[in-house]
């Protein structure tokens, strides 16, 4: 185990503050934008222009990194980010907010997409599937540990901003004072459309509506908790429940969809996560302690629906096609989580906190509904040629990048390169 962590610790060290970083940022902006009086769709727009950065900045930032090299970039990137995390800090202006939130999307982009590639370089195919899963831990832990912070201090001031800049220039220093070798230069990426609904449609129109749902959740849920009246250390426990929950549920879930038809456990998780939307909406319920377990449900279930759905589209896949499935259905993810705030904010200015949970459950019943109709067209594929289940990071703020799909021991050592194509 010491052996195989020894040659990433230091890049490992540095994305765990990166994501403290990232967690507290997220969920300080909308909390404190909430409580500035800026108007819920303004708070959405700043999921919708950081989703619309990250997914800019998958395309760009090889072509940048090919330019000025990994370490110049990766440094560049990282103080983009500190800087735009500290003047939020000193510009509290709705309008700046959101330019400045797709700047640190794009940048996030950048920082992943070189973390990554530098983490898939150093592993060998014995490591591979260790290292994917402890980045697995410390992307969703640090992202859950940055929001906790957000309980302990005063949105109203500017020192968690300047907690942010600390945490961005601290992740910084592990990967910049290494003397680790740079990795080969990031391949530019393409998305498929057309050859990612032919692998999978279920997949395709799943991992859009769950993006969709995911990104409406993971930026105005803060906001949601904000109207609805939660205490401010409510707030970041009711959001980290939702990732937590998540986490713990994936691996129990993903192996039950390895013995059955995933289709079905998808439609199945996104049945309770609709109906506990549903409970939200109806009942709307001001009891903190009620109100967090069902957001922990929905999260549980909402937050496994997407790597379910990468397995089932990577069992139509050829082996050699999984990198640039998965690469792609993140990227399409990412598509949906631009879509779900930019409707989310509108409608809950209109209808309401709880109307966020509308939303969702819209989505994840939409998810349903395909999932079934889907089950009648196409037989499933037969267990022994499934894909192995893995778990997955697709919460906002803890997102990777198309180069992660390379690290993914599914991946295979002799096929990590191949689907992430590189222009000619």
């Amino acid at each position: 185990m010491r052996r195989n962590i020894f040659p990433v610790f230091a890049l490992l060290l540095g994305a765990l503050f990166l994501f403290i970083g990232n967690g507290l940022h997220g969920l300080l902006l909308p909390v404190r934008g909430a409580s500035e009086g800026y108007s819920t769709t303004i708070l959405g727009l700043l999921g919708t222009a950081w989703a619309g950065g990250f997914v800019t900045g998958c395309f760009v930032a090889p072509a940048l990194v090919r330019r000025i090299g990994h370490v110049r970039a990766f440094s560049g990137c990282i103080s983009l980010i500190a800087i735009v995390a500290l003047l939020t800090g000193l510009v509290v202006n709705d309008i700046a907010w959101v330019a400045l939130r797709a700047m640190t999307g794009f940048a996030a982009a950048g920082t992943s997409m070189i973390v990554e590639s530098w983490l898939n370089e150093r592993a060998t195919n014995e490591s591979r599937g260790t290292i994917f899963s402890l980045y697995f831990v410390i992307n969703l832990s640090g992202v859950v540990a940055g929001q906790m912070v957000v309980s302990f201090g005063d949105v109203h001031t500017p020192v968690l901003f300047m907690i942010c800049g600390i945490l961005y220039c601290v992740a910084m220093l592990p990967t910049t004072l290494s003397n680790a070798a740079s990795p080969q230069p990031l391949k530019n990426v393409k998305l498929d459309l057309k050859s990612l609904f032919s692998h999978s449609p279920v997949a395709f129109v799943g991992i859009l509506l769950i993006g969709i749902a995911n990104g409406a959740f993971g930026t105005l849920g803060a906001v949601f908790g904000a109207r609805a009246g939660l205490p401010q250390a409510s707030i970041g426990l009711m959001m980290s429940a939702a990732i937590f929950a998540g986490a713990l549920l994936q691996l129990p879930a993903g192996r039950i969809s390895d013995r059955m038809d995933r289709r079905y456990v998808l439609a199945a998780l996104a049945g309770i996560a609709a109906l506990a939307g549903i409970i939200l909406v109806v009942l709307q319920p001001t009891n903190v302690i009620f109100l967090i377990v069902i957001v922990a449900i929905y999260g549980g279930t909402a937050n496994t629906l997407y790597p379910i759905a990468v397995a089932h589209a990577n069992d139509h896949a050829a082996p050699d096609e999984f990198v640039k499935v998965s690469g792609g259905l993140l990227l399409l993810f990412g598509i949906g989580t631009i879509i779900g705030p930019t409707v989310g904010g509108p409608v809950m200015s209109a209808l309401g906190p709880y109307s966020l949970f509308l939303i969702t459950a819209i989505a994840h019943i939409a998810t349903v509904g395909y999932a079934i109709l889907r089950t009648r067209m196409r037989a499933a594929v037969p267990i022994a040629d499934r894909e192995n289940f893995t778990t997955v990071s697709n919460t906002p703020n803890a997102l990777t990048t198309p180069q992660g799909a390379e690290l993914d021991p599914r991946a295979g050592g002799d096929n990590r390169q191949d689907g992430l194509q590189a222009a000619e």
